[in-house]
């Protein structure tokens, strides 16, 4: 027989090996399908947590498994040295939904942005002649997230995210989320572009208005700033339409993208408007592995899968009726929810109080769902997720709104 060979769990290694910079919740996650993931002893839960918005597809799609598995069969990676064509036709794509322009390839949402910013400081030279260091100003809204490299971070006025790493990238200016007058008086000569979500996802699910960014899009106009706009955790359907700027009819001049691009592999994407594409230069600006074959594969996979299955039209009959439901928890216990907001498949929950406690309680219910902000309990279903999968998400939480 055999003898009985005792391996550490994956808590036991997780807590001997790896950085501890995550708050992670006690749950070791093994196998996922649709909307569903198991964990190590075999529970099944509901997963409305998507890889916080990655996993737009679900768990292991199909059509999505297949093509990352025939194309790593073919070519995984070239390096943008050269041409592939799984990167010219994505390109392609994305510009169909975003509008005439040029795309940029890379990693992650936080190497989208920091494209945006850079792009933002070209634009600055170019608009003062040429001139280094005279223009780069970037006004950004308060409370907004957009990443945790230096830029990013410099863009995110959140002491849990810049603590312990200033001297920040200088430039950055901060104005309230929906106040467009608060942006204006931010506007001087130094003022090279304004960078927000469409939805401020990390902070809370706290929306623009479609007259702040009408607002936001004529200051750029008037003063040729560039409008920046950062869908990373919004984006990719997740509201209903492609972009969720698209609800409000405005254009910016330049988006990042990423999480839900990919569909659980990780890429990311920044769009350039026309008007300002020729900005970047061979040597302003590189990725060794952004925009790969498999990438490219993984996210033209998610696109075909929205396309065919209707999941922007599914999205957004299925979301009014479950933010409806959301919205009678607020009304059926007012001393626990304070108010439902957010739109398409990105909802946040208000809660009264600490929302640990009720993150803890749906887990052990069987949903899982992470926080934002202060007191917000997002819920963030993948696109193809069912009626019947929205409406167990609203009796789970009903039920352990009641139980506790």
């Amino acid at each position: 027989m055999d003898p009985v060979i005792n391996r550490p769990s994956a808590a036991d290694l997780y807590d001997a090996h790896v950085l501890k910079n995550y708050p992670r919740q006690p749950l070791t996650l093994v196998r996922g399908k649709g909307t569903q993931v198991w964990d190590d002893t075999g529970k099944a839960y509901l997963d409305f947590t998507s890889g916080i918005a990655v996993s737009a597809l679900g768990h292991c799609h199909p059509h999505w498994v297949a093509a990352v598995q025939r194309q790593a069969g073919e070519l995984i990676h070239t390096s943008n040295l050269f041409r592939h064509p799984n990167q010219a036709e994505l390109a392609r794509r994305l510009i169909g939904l975003a509008g005439p322009g040029r795309v940029f390839f890379c990693n992650s949402g936080a190497e989208a942005n920091e494209a945006l910013i850079k792009l933002a400081r070209l634009h600055g030279v170019k608009k003062a002649g040429g001139e280094e260091g005279k223009c780069f100003k970037i006004i950004c809204a308060k409370n907004a997230f957009h990443g945790r490299t230096f830029g990013g971070m410099s863009a995110t006025p959140q002491e849990k995210v810049q603590h312990g790493f200033r001297p920040l990238v200088p430039g950055f200016a901060f104005g309230e989320l929906n106040n467009l007058a608060s942006f204006a008086a931010l506007v001087d000569d130094a003022t090279a572009a304004i960078f927000v979500e469409t939805i401020q996802g990390e902070s809370g699910i706290n929306c623009c208005t479609p007259e702040f960014l009408h607002g936001l899009r004529e200051l750029c106009s008037r003063h040729h700033l560039l409008l920046l706009i950062d869908e990373v955790q919004c984006g990719v359907g997740r509201t209903g339409r492609f972009f969720a700027y698209e609800h409000h009819g405005v254009q910016p001049d330049a988006i990042g993208m990423a999480k839900g691009l990919g569909g659980g592999f990780p890429i990311g994407a920044m769009w350039v408007r026309e008007n300002a594409a020729e900005l970047f230069q061979p040597g302003s600006h590189g990725t060794t592995f952004g925009g790969t074959p498999l990438a490219c594969a993984a996210a033209l996979a998610v696109l075909d899968v929205i396309d065919r299955e209707s999941l922007l039209a599914k999205v957004s009959a299925q979301s009014g009726p479950w933010l409806a439901a959301l919205q009678r928890l607020a009304a059926d216990f007012p001393a626990k929810v304070a108010g439902v907001r957010g739109l398409g498949y990105l909802a946040g929950v208000q809660m009264t109080g600490d929302p640990a406690p009720t993150v803890a309680a749906l887990r052990e219910r069987g949903l899982l769902a992470p926080g934002a902000g202060h007191n917000v309990i997002r819920l963030l279903p993948p696109l193809t997720t069912t009626p019947e999968e929205l409406a167990r998400a609203v009796e789970i939480f009903r039920a352990t709104l009641g139980a506790g």
